[in-house]
């Protein structure tokens, strides 16, 4: 509501006189309480569909309160975690994104932070996605730069995951591939608030979720979760920020497919490069793309020693832990932690 986008879409409603109410009270992050209340919210309302306006917190809230009030069964919403077996599609929703980054419009995943528990559950349910997605960059102009560079790099880091992740494909391939390319030529620009910049982002991350919603992500993603659930750390940055590590620790596995990441981010000389060589210099553009764009390099000031145990385990117990390019265990998963310190 602050930045004055569910106005551009109210003022339309207003115009052709059609009724509606606002349910603004989300977070981001969204709670388990945060969906019961919408829930409520949208009975009291008597709507029949709805317009989730904003970003992945907005488009998870959504998803979520469809999903239930079409499947009452699952109101205490942590049933909903991992693959439930909803009998429903959600209720009739049109996602208007105002970020460019989660994808969320045209996903079948959303995440829900239990506060209960300090952790975050992913969802995924081909019943949840939106019926129509109006995805249009000049929703997105009014975005601050550090929210525009997170939720960006959240899109970069749903490419190359989605590229390299276990259940890839050729076709998920081909939808990743564009997407690291869109995202790496326009974010900077996006950021600076380009309209080819914004437009360019817009497309990307559209593409990525066409991507990664078909065959999954990997570790960064479930290191990712904890800590947004713990220090409300916002998703994109804390993906920018372990993406570098996660892409290094999946090396020695996956890093035969590093150099058409990077090729696609435009690296220069990399065919000629040796497959070390390539995959070094993908990782280092990645870190370039990330530290022009403002993100810090590191965990320093956010994670803490004593939390680094019950964050490998819940990163390791998440749903996108299983699709990453090399098994691993939680002792891994807490020295990556320790290395971001």
């Amino acid at each position: 509501m602050k930045f004055g986008v569910t106005q551009k879409v109210t003022d339309l409603l207003d115009k052709v006189g059609f009724p509606y109410s606002v349910y603004s009270e989300i977070k981001p992050n969204p709670t388990i309480e945060n969906v019961q209340h919408g829930v409520e919210a949208f009975k009291v309302s008597g709507a029949d569909c709805i317009v989730t306006i904003g970003g992945g917190s907005s488009m998870d809230t959504a998803k979520a309160i469809g999903i239930i009030i079409e499947n009452p069964e699952f109101a205490d919403v942590r049933s909903l975690e991992g693959v439930a077996p909803t009998k429903k599609h959600a209720v009739f929703t049109i996602a208007v994104p105002t970020t460019a980054g989660t994808a969320a419009e045209v996903t079948i995943n959303y995440v829900i932070t239990d506060v209960e528990k300090k952790r975050k559950f992913v969802c995924v349910d081909t019943n949840d996605i939106p019926e129509i997605a109006v995805v249009d960059p000049d929703m997105m102009s009014s975005m601050p730069k550090g929210l525009t560079a997170a939720t960006g790099m959240d899109a970069l880091t749903h490419a190359i995951e989605g590229y390299i992740t276990k259940g890839a494909c050729t076709i998920s391939d081909m939808f990743h591939l564009e997407a690291i390319r869109l995202i790496s030529e326009n974010l900077r620009g996006a950021v600076q608030n380009t309209e080819a910049g914004r437009e360019g982002m817009a497309l990307g991350q559209y593409i990525a979720g066409m991507g990664f919603s078909n065959v999954g992500l990997g570790i960064v993603h479930s290191m990712a979760h904890g800590l947004s659930a713990l220090y409300d750390t916002p998703h994109g940055v804390a993906c920018a920020i372990i993406l570098p590590t996660g892409l290094e620790y999946n090396k020695s596995v996956a890093g035969e497919r590093y150099r058409a990441v990077g090729k696609a981010m435009g690296v220069e000389g990399i065919d000629a490069m040796t497959a070390e060589e390539a995959a070094d210099a993908t990782i280092a553009a990645v870190k370039k793309l990330s530290e022009d764009v403002g993100i810090p390099e590191n965990l320093k000031g956010i994670l803490k020693e004593e939390d680094v145990q019950f964050l490998a385990e819940s990163a390791f117990a998440d749903a996108c832990c299983p699709g990453n390019p090399r098994d691993t265990s939680v002792e891994e998963i807490a020295e990556l932690y320790r290395s971001l310190m």
